[in-house]
């Protein structure tokens, strides 16, 4: 049985410099329009917020999420996940680590989690070879704190509709074992990551949002 939050809040201190938060799911699951809401929020009790996402941040990794999403031909398992990988690097070197060093609060849409999530979890790629090249590509930068909206794979599906990208037209099976992966890794790591019931209206799964960043911030 689903609850609005999964896991209790133990608290990681009020942020005195930058701060790196990273939202989670599998795809229709609303993160994107949390992550927009909660940036709204911090931006109007003043914190300098920065948005980005993986793949695509500015730059390169644009170009790495246009070939990730849209290539026309098959892509290899392992490929894939240095793509994501490719990305991640850049985004941690060129967007994440020089916002978090400035006091910023960076907002990612996906990071680590997800390619153990998807390529571990989903595609069945070793998920401790995952890890370790994970922990290459971040250099030791990891969240503060991870939101993952759990949704069941039906739901997300049909949030998702019709036109689907090369990643969401993996099927239900793939699309089960990524949601049980965000799952496992809750388990393994609940002070950082906070499962929300994102089956909910938008306003009732933002609430579970801000009543765990009001245990964070001083907003």
């Amino acid at each position: 049985m689903l609850h609005s939050c999964y896991n209790s809040f133990e608290g990681i201190g009020i942020v005195k410099r930058g701060l790196f938060i990273t939202f989670e799911g599998v795809d229709g699951c609303g993160k994107t329009t949390q992550m927009k809401k909660l940036s709204d929020f911090l931006s109007s009790k003043g914190y300098d917020v920065v948005l980005t996402r993986e793949p695509g941040g500015i730059g390169l990794g644009e170009k790495i999420r246009e070939i990730l999403l849209h290539f026309d031909g098959d892509v290899s398992s392992r490929a894939e996940s240095f793509l994501f990988l490719a990305d991640r690097a850049q985004n941690i070197d060129k967007i994440v680590n020089p916002a978090v060093e400035k006091g910023q609060i960076v907002l990612c849409d996906r990071h680590t989690d997800s390619t153990i999530a998807y390529q571990g979890y989903g595609r069945g790629v070793d998920i401790r070879e995952l890890m370790r090249l994970n922990d290459i590509a971040v250099s030791g930068r990891k969240p503060d704190l991870t939101f993952v909206f759990d949704i069941d794979v039906q739901t997300s599906m049909q949030r998702v509709g019709q036109e689907k990208d090369r990643m969401e037209s993996s099927g239900i099976e793939f699309f089960n074992r990524v949601r049980n992966g965000y799952l496992e890794i809750a388990k393994i790591e609940p002070s950082r990551v906070k499962v929300i019931d994102a089956t909910r209206s938008i306003e009732d799964v933002y609430k579970d949002v801000s009543g765990i960043i009001n245990g964070v911030l001083t907003v």
